[in-house]
């Protein structure tokens, strides 16, 4: 896929005001009532955990990990969102630390790695907004924990992409919320390559969820749980 990591970033920061005035305090429809309740399933929050939160919007699902008894490093790549997030979770910035970082810096991801490493990380529906995830998963599984899970949900490629793809990456742009200021950039990838990345990685599936909405046959969602495991040799991707 060409490169338009700055692009999107760009995007991101003109539309980081209008975003947060939509998801207000509370969040969404699409994330309250879709996203959320199979991601807090399967990340299956404990008082206690230390939890990583990826591309963290204006900090709404932050809040909800500490007010559930996590502490959290929470990170966007948009500046104007930090901010935001900052501004709406003043009563939990003892419990969470917000941060900029880009998902598609290895060296900036690894300057999150903490005291003691992260028992979970969590990312709601920011895969497909990541022009390269190769970096955060490779992180993500340095700053894990042994025993560590990473749950991720994210746009399900099989039934929301380009038309006439599937098979094949690409990058199209979308508007995820009716009136915001510019279309935003997508990244589409066929499941083979998201969870071959993973696997690749050393991380191993256990749970799989997909949501619908409007059309109840259709999911739109995916919801997915990886756990690490001792990676002893490398990964290789054929069938010989």
């Amino acid at each position: 896929m060409k490169n338009t990591n700055k692009e999107n970033w760009q995007a991101w920061e003109a539309n980081a005001d209008y975003w947060d005035n939509k998801m207000g305090d509370n969040s969404n429809y699409f994330h309250c009532c879709l996203v959320r309740p199979n991601t807090e399933k399967l990340l299956n929050i404990k008082e206690g955990d230390f939890v990583l939160d990826i591309g963290c919007g204006n900090g709404n699902f932050s809040q909800r990990l500490a007010q559930n008894g996590a502490r959290v490093v929470a990170f966007d790549f948009s500046p104007k969102l930090i901010e935001h997030a900052k501004r709406r979770r003043a009563d939990v910035l003892d419990k969470v630390e917000f941060i900029v970082c880009d998902a598609t810096d290895y060296s900036q991801l690894l300057k999150l790695k903490r005291a003691e490493p992260y028992n979970k990380a969590v990312s709601n529906m920011a895969i497909m907004d990541i022009a390269d995830i190769e970096p955060l998963f490779e992180a993500v599984y340095h700053l894990l924990s042994d025993d560590g899970i990473f749950v991720f949900s994210t746009h399900h490629p099989c039934f929301t992409h380009p038309e006439g793809y599937y098979l094949t990456e690409c990058v199209h742009m979308g508007e995820a919320i009716r009136g915001q200021p510019v279309l935003q950039y997508y990244y589409h990838r066929p499941l083979q390559n998201i969870l071959g990345l993973a696997f690749r990685k050393g991380f191993v599936m256990d749970a799989f969820l997909e949501v619908a909405d409007d059309n109840p046959e259709i999911p739109i969602i995916i919801t997915i749980r990886l756990c690490k495991r001792q990676r002893k040799h490398n990964y290789k991707d054929n069938c010989s």
